[in-house]
């Protein structure tokens, strides 16, 4: 798994499609937060990173598709997905590799973003207004919320040889696991509190719900599932491939 991990990792860093990722998206967080009048810090005059917060996750919805469309759908077309089925590694193993490489591209571009943090943190009045606790909770919803679209995306480029219909199955993916259930449970169609529990299978909920600061043990069990789930999809694929 080591040996997979590193090979992923070389070649994200040894093309275009790493830079390109991490580079758009530090770009476009920075317009977004610094520049544009409706959006920005300054212009909103109080120390905090909500709008970041909320527009990370849909960011996220393309450039981790972009990321991952070639996991294994570049493995079908070159042949080399019959290589390593004759190592002696399990389907998990193979998995695993690719899902830690991706993730490790994700925490690649996190990092850089907690300038954005200690500027919000020197710029409050006083210094320091600002609050700590959501953010860094926002952090870690937002580092599960990338581990479950890398899970998804994964999964999409294990169904096809394509890459392109994999990148557009994954966004579909991400974007109804991150909001359709929100908005299914605002249909009139729900009795009493039922449309609550509707929202509660969608991403979303559980990733505002760790951002208000507090890491509740359910939304960790949330995240945890669904990525174990879409990795074990994943699984099922490469059997299917072997038949």
């Amino acid at each position: 798994m080591l040996n997979i991990f590193l090979k992923e990792i070389n070649h994200f860093l040894s093309s275009l499609i790493g830079y390109i990722a991490v580079g758009v998206f530090l770009l476009v967080t920075s317009l977004f937060l610094w520049v544009f009048t409706d959006t920005g810090i300054l212009e909103y005059g109080y120390a905090t990173l909500e709008n970041y917060f909320y527009l990370a996750p849909y960011i996220f919805m393309f450039l981790i598709p972009a990321i991952t469309m070639r996991s294994f759908s570049e493995e079908y077309n070159t042949g080399t997905i019959e290589i390593l089925s004759t190592k002696p590694i399990t389907d998990y193993q193979i998995i695993g590799g690719k899902f830690l490489a991706a993730m490790f591209l994700v925490l690649f571009a996190l990092l850089p973003t907690l300038l954005y943090f200690y500027s919000v943190y020197q710029l409050g009045a006083p210094v320091g207004n600002i609050d700590t606790g959501a953010t860094w909770g926002s952090y870690i919803g937002l580092l599960f919320l990338g581990a479950a679209f890398v899970a998804i995306g994964i999964f999409a480029s294990a169904i096809t040889n394509n890459q392109i219909v994999a990148f557009l199955l994954a966004i579909f993916l991400c974007f109804f696991l991150y909001i359709g259930f929100d908005y299914i449970s605002r249909l009139n169609i729900f009795y009493a509190s039922f449309d609550a529990l509707v929202e509660q299978f969608g991403i979303d909920a559980h990733y505002q719900s760790i951002g208000r600061g507090v890491v509740d043990t359910r939304d960790l069990i949330y995240f945890i599932s669904l990525i174990s789930l879409f990795l074990f999809f994943t699984k099922i694929m490469l059997e299917r491939r072997k038949w």
